[in-house]
């Protein structure tokens, strides 16, 4: 089997007294969706921001396609890229003059003809003249999206990307991510949507106070309940279920201080 594209290992990061990432450990095989599920809080943006260089780990040691991250992190940012939350595009500019800036960025040859690539990819030719100011939010998205994966980035993290999209927008990215992973893009993606991580992720993993506390396929997640029967139909737990019966009822704030 190929070495893994993300590797991680006893990860631990913490700010002042607070302890977000408590010993995290998972892998990402090359060319899969992984999904990195958590509720607000929980350390996924940490997690990413760690792998992509933006921010260093307490302990513990990550790797992507056999990089370090720690020690060598030129040579991650090289195959990586990262999609945040909230789509960074410029909304002054065109989808095609957001595309070519990027490029040029990049020292891309030609990025006239990548632009107009990915445009066409993204299906967003006939809008590309247009400010992204003007885009829906599933337009800007995509848009954000094919900005990084200019260059053909090996990995590209998608931290939340359907944030704030209508449901429309949200199954375009679904799309777009789908189509990544078809093409051997490795894609680390992390969300608080059960739905999302159930219809795109080859393996999930549950990341809860700081610490993976289920890692897998869908599968295998829904093994770790009992079936319900109904007049002898076995009905499958939902990834909800799964979710909520993992984690256990959230402390409300008085019950948190007492």
């Amino acid at each position: 089997m190929s070495a893994p594209a993300i590797s991680v290992r006893g990860i631990e990061k913490s700010y002042k007294d607070l302890a977000v990432l408590r010993g995290v450990d998972f892998e990402v095989e090359r060319g899969g969706i992984f999904a990195l599920l958590g509720s607000n809080g929980a350390g996924k943006t940490t997690m990413v921001r760690i792998l992509s260089t933006l921010l260093q780990a307490d302990a513990g040691t990550a790797t992507v396609l056999g990089h370090d991250v720690a020690r060598e992190g030129l040579s991650v940012r090289e195959v990586i890229s990262l999609t945040g939350q909230f789509a960074a595009v410029d909304e002054i500019l065109t989808g095609r003059e957001n595309l070519v800036l990027v490029a040029k960025l990049r020292h891309v040859p030609d990025p006239g003809g990548v632009a107009d690539e990915l445009l066409a990819a993204f299906r967003l030719t006939e809008a590309g003249g247009r400010k992204a100011g003007s885009y829906s939010g599933g337009m800007r998205r995509r848009l954000d999206i094919a900005m990084s994966l200019v260059g053909h980035p090996e990995v590209i993290y998608l931290d939340e990307p359907t944030t704030g999209l209508d449901p429309e927008a949200r199954l375009e990215v679904w799309e777009v991510v789908k189509g990544l992973a078809a093409g051997g893009t490795t894609v680390l993606l992390t969300t608080q949507y059960l739905d999302e991580a159930e219809h795109l992720a080859d393996r999930i993993a549950i990341l809860h106070e700081g610490r993976i506390i289920a890692n897998g396929t869908l599968a295998e997640l829904k093994r770790l309940l009992p079936a319900a029967t109904v007049e002898y139909v076995e009905k499958q737990p939902t990834l909800e279920e799964i979710f909520l019966q993992l984690i256990g009822p959230r402390q409300t704030q008085k019950e948190a201080a007492s």
